[in-house]
């Protein structure tokens, strides 16, 4: 408790801040303002029945929980999945992933103050936790461990540079690491940094995003989006960041043919608009894909003005250029472009996603190029070159399905916990 106390006294001073960015975010993304009630921990949703909850902070690890949700329902029948997020794109991704299905709960996490951790799970009551990735609120795990509540980091991965980040707190990150029962890394090299920073039970699981199949529904919409762009050629710029686009799409300008169009989807909803109005002012004709028009012959942009279709946008592209990559900002997956046999460029910055890039790049699943000009013209070059993209298309397959089955690897050791668990309280009972 004393070396939480610095940490929580942060957070009480910080609160009020907190607060008002997120009401100010809540002024463009009316999203972040509703159900603010759950960010205190005070819930009106409850579940039928006994709870596994899972953690998912943003529409990255949503989409990463999905074959490890749907694979709970199916171990435990009796149960219902409650998905916590902290952003309202994590809670719409949960929504277009599992529809009304009744056994999928969703709602915010708390705030990470005692008193709403508390309030979240004696309201919950969930009989353990699966964590995804690296999403770790001190206050929160001593309270689960406390009420000894079995928590799981799942699908866990952490950069030299996060590492470095987490050892500037040893002792904190130490004791938080001590309070989780068991970790699932996605490689050596993750479960070595995190046994470094005092984690125990550490075993490597796999990623769990090779996991994911392509929806059926996802197929049927690239086909159907193909039809409204015709023959041209497609250019994907998937999952970009702030001051990418300008970069892609001035690169395009430059480089790309005018039968060629790019598809550009933007990671948050938010700037759809402002991602809009740089492509017109760069001259550029734009169509969007939720208007669900054919795309014209003079239209060189089909902005994808839409949440949860990214496999669709990968089906229907030629070759993918991966956001996040072209600036110093970590990288987006590239899985989901390879299990569905799309060329892949990736730029320099790749620290999120590391050993991922690395081994698409060895396999001949992706290139990396310096920066965005180089990347455009790799991605251009592979246009003409079909016999090319028909080898890294085929490698891209192989690469994703090679590196199935964390999620199997995942539920095994989930239920060892859950059964030793039991058999605690059992022997607590008597």
């Amino acid at each position: 408790m004393l070396t939480r106390l610095p940490y929580t006294l942060l957070w009480l001073l910080a609160l009020p801040l907190v607060l008002l960015r997120l009401l100010w975010r809540g002024r463009r993304q009316p999203g972040y303002v509703r159900h603010l009630g759950e960010r205190f921990g005070h819930y009106r949703v409850r579940a039928p029945g006994a709870v596994i909850w899972v953690h998912a902070v943003s529409v990255g690890e949503t989409r990463a929980a999905e074959p490890l949700v749907r694979a709970l329902l199916e171990r435990w029948p009796e149960h219902s999945v409650l998905l916590t997020h902290m952003t309202p794109t994590g809670r719409d991704t949960s929504r277009a992933l599992f529809g009304n299905d009744a056994r999928v709960l969703r709602a915010y996490l708390p705030y990470d103050i005692g008193c709403f951790t508390h309030a979240f799970l004696r309201h919950f009551r969930p009989r353990f936790g699966v964590v995804m990735e690296t999403e770790l609120w001190p206050n929160l795990l001593a309270a689960c461990r406390r009420r000894r509540i079995p928590v799981m980091l799942a699908n866990a991965r952490l950069s030299e540079r996060s590492a470095r980040r987490y050892a500037r707190l040893p002792a904190l990150t130490a004791l938080t690491m001590r309070a989780l029962s068991v970790i699932g890394a996605q490689s050596a090299a993750d479960a070595a940094r995190l046994s470094q920073l005092g984690a125990r039970r550490v075993s490597v699981t796999g990623n769990i995003k090779f996991d994911i199949a392509p929806p059926q529904a996802a197929l049927q919409l690239a086909a159907t989006l193909r039809a409204r762009i015709g023959p041209r050629p497609v250019v994907l710029a998937a999952s970009t960041r702030e001051g990418e686009e300008a970069l892609l799409v001035e690169a395009f300008a430059r480089q790309a043919a005018a039968d060629v169009l790019l598809l550009l989807v933007p990671r948050h909803p938010q700037r759809f608009d402002e991602v809009a109005a740089a492509v017109g002012a760069a001259g550029l004709k734009l169509q969007r894909r939720s208007a669900e028009a054919a795309v014209d012959a003079e239209t060189r942009v089909l902005l994808g003005d839409s949440m949860g279709e990214m496999f669709a946008y990968y089906a229907t592209a030629d070759v993918a250029l991966i956001g996040g990559s072209w600036l110093p900002l970590g990288g987006q997956n590239l899985i989901e472009a390879c299990a569905v046999g799309t060329p892949v460029v990736v730029g320099p910055h790749t620290f999120n996603f590391q050993l991922i890039a690395e081994e698409a790049v060895r396999c001949g699943a992706a290139l990396r190029a310096d920066d965005a000009d180089a990347g455009m013209a790799a991605a251009l070059a592979l246009l003409a070159d079909v016999p090319r993209r028909e080898a890294m298309a085929a490698a891209g397959r192989s690469f994703a399905t090679l590196h199935q089955g964390a999620t199997r690897r995942t539920v095994d050791i989930l239920e060892g916990l859950e059964a030793s668990e039991g058999e605690l309280r059992a022997r607590a009972g008597r």
